[in-house]
């Protein structure tokens, strides 16, 4: 049985969330919390709580009866939200536009 965790509109960008979500992917539930635990990136904290959430609805919500030990991640899926527009002063009175990127991300464990 598939338990699924989603997280939206994350205010990290969608690159930098998916070179972590890389090096977690496949793994043991136990296994990649305690690794996400010991990262200095601000998306293993997101992934992290995320993957918590995912247990917690597979202990709580769900007729889930096996070990945690033997859960792994299935699938771990990072896609692009909508961006914030922002724009930055440049000389002469002109202007850049600054996109702030969002994430979606979804965790799925079985």
């Amino acid at each position: 049985m598939d338990i699924t965790s989603k997280a939206n509109n994350v205010r990290i960008s969608p690159k930098k969330l998916r070179i972590v979500a890389d090096s977690v992917r496949g793994l043991n539930v136990n296994k990649a919390l305690s690794s996400l635990g010991y990262m200095d990136q601000k998306g293993a904290y997101i992934i992290r709580k995320t993957l918590a959430s995912a247990v917690a609805n597979a202990e709580n919500n769900e007729d889930f009866n096996t070990d945690m030990n033997s859960v792994s991640i299935k699938t771990i899926t990072v896609d692009e939200g909508p961006a914030l527009k922002r724009f930055r002063a440049r000389a002469q009175g002109r202007a850049n536009r600054i996109k702030k990127r969002t994430s979606h991300l979804k965790i799925v464990i079985g």
